[in-house]
């Protein structure tokens, strides 16, 4: 199963976004007429104008949406299909969330992030899924409705929760890699929970299927969501009970057991400090540890930068 969390992929030009708190001047919202049957897009109503900071900016209606109140402001995301779709200062550039969401206060990158999965889970679903109709923004964005009036079905944003687990037998701890990430780079095991199983289930299954190794004393950690697009991760550390590995659904490139020492000396890249991985890592770490991992001198963290081109 497709691991959720820390992958490198450099982003699509079209995943680029801009989440600031204008001043908003338009109309009320109107209940938009039923559209006709088939599969004609609905008719956009007249596009306001944004100020975001003293820069002009025209959103047509239905494409900006809303936040919420964040420090006293009204924020709103909006969609601009390339980084040229706004004349920005000298002094201002575009990122990727992903690299540079570590550096953040945690209280803006969680309404970055938020905007970033509202804009992509809006991408994703512009027909809807049950009879292929356009989809109509209604409240405040949030959620999509079918404008077939026959078909009528309401769609909500989604979240796709994951779980992400250190294993050890004691005192060693079992990381992985994929093939895509940095040279040296290894990371605790994670994947997603599916229908009809319990979150520890889930957690017993993927360290199964990744690696062979079977678990037991599962236990809870702390989580993180991952807006990268739509991730909730739920960490845990669990027990081995066995430790050959073997990597059954070839999933991973490599599957290996590490001491404290191999990590202090830093034998792997360990993943950023900001990520739930490596406070799985360093809780593990520290329980007994002459000082703690993010002392040693020598050990390595990767960063969440994506790849060069």
């Amino acid at each position: 199963m497709e691991t959720p969390l820390e992958t490198f992929e450099e982003p699509a030009a079209s995943e680029v976004e801009m989440v600031a708190p204008p001043t908003w001047e338009t109309p009320a919202e109107e209940e938009p007429a039923a559209p006709p049957s088939g599969r004609e897009a609905p008719v956009e109503t007249a596009a306001p104008t944004a100020t975001l900071e003293g820069l002009e900016l025209t959103v047509t209606a239905g494409f900006a949406e809303v936040l919420g109140e964040f420090r006293d402001k009204l924020c709103f995301a909006v969609e601009l299909h390339s980084a040229t779709a706004l004349e920005l200062p000298e002094s201002a550039e575009f990122h990727e969330l992903r690299a540079v969401g570590g550096l953040m206060d945690r209280d803006e990158a969680g309404l970055l992030g938020y905007a970033r999965a509202l804009l992509m889970w809006r991408d994703k679903h512009r027909y809807c899924g049950r009879c292929g109709s356009p989809t109509i923004s209604i409240n405040a964005g949030h959620v999509l409705k079918c404008s077939n009036a026959t078909c009528n079905l309401q769609h909500f944003p989604r979240l796709d929760p994951a779980i992400i687990v250190l294993v050890s037998d004691g005192e060693r701890v079992l990381l992985g890699r994929q093939a895509h990430w940095p040279a040296g780079r290894y990371s605790t095991i994670a994947g997603y929970i599916e229908w009809a199983e319990s979150i520890e289930e889930a957690v017993a299954r993927e360290v199964r299927e990744e690696t062979g190794v079977i678990v037991d004393e599962v236990e809870y950690h702390s989580s993180q969501p991952w807006p990268f697009p739509s991730s909730l991760m739920l960490g845990f550390i669990a027990h081995a009970i066995t430790t050959a590995i073997e990597r059954t659904d070839m999933e991973l490139e490599d599957a290996r057991w590490f001491t404290r020492a191999e990590l202090a000396d830093g034998v792997v890249a360990l993943p950023p400090e900001q990520a739930i991985s490596f406070r799985l890592i360093e809780t593990w770490y520290d329980r007994n540890a002459e000082r703690p991992l993010r002392a040693e001198p020598n050990a390595k963290t990767a960063s969440f930068a994506p790849r060069p081109r």
